[in-house]
């Protein structure tokens, strides 16, 4: 009685176990997406951080020539 009643069951669990299965392979799968979007966003941010700096270090020299300038007026 108690065999029969276990593989009697036993269907039902594995249909429960695939379905389990399946909704972890897309959980799997949305992470590994927002991995890789991830990955793009930070590479592009990447590219305008250092366009930033580069931007930041033309402006202090410009700076630097608008003070030497300033300084060769009021004399």
């Amino acid at each position: 009685m108690v065999v029969e009643e276990v593989l009697g069951a036993t269907p039902e669990v594995v249909i429960e176990l695939g379905r389990i299965g399946k909704w972890i392979q897309a959980v799997g799968l949305l992470v590994i997406l927002w991995i890789i979007v991830q990955a793009i966003t930070m590479f592009f941010n990447r590219k305008r951080r250092k366009s930033l700096y580069s931007i930041k270090a033309d402006l202090k020299r410009i700076e630097k020539k608008i003070d030497r300038l300033d300084k060769k007026i009021k004399r």
